[in-house]
């Protein structure tokens, strides 16, 4: 078995990444704190914000706003949501 992590997102001790997703002290947070299972529901978050929203990740701004929604997803604060978007455990 794989390194394991105390996940902030979850809050336990599941699998973590194989390495940072990115370099940086960012990216080294997340490989300490962060599940691989927290990390792929982000970049699902993710792709759907940048689609919704059309963001440039090109753009330092698109950037900036991302790594703030990054920040907030992993901390269960508030954060972006793709308009009209259900999870599929809740819809019905």
């Amino acid at each position: 078995m794989g390194r394991t992590v105390m996940c902030r997102k979850f809050g336990g001790e599941l699998p973590g990444l194989e390495k940072p997703p990115f370099p940086g002290p960012a990216g080294q947070d997340i490989y300490e704190h962060v599940s691989a299972q927290a990390w792929a529901a982000w970049i699902e978050l993710q792709t759907m914000l940048i689609n919704e929203n059309q963001i440039n990740t090109m753009d330092a701004e698109g950037r900036k706003w991302l790594a703030e929604q990054r920040s907030a997803f992993f901390r269960n604060e508030d954060h972006a949501r793709p308009s009209g978007y259900v999870p599929p455990e809740q819809a019905d």
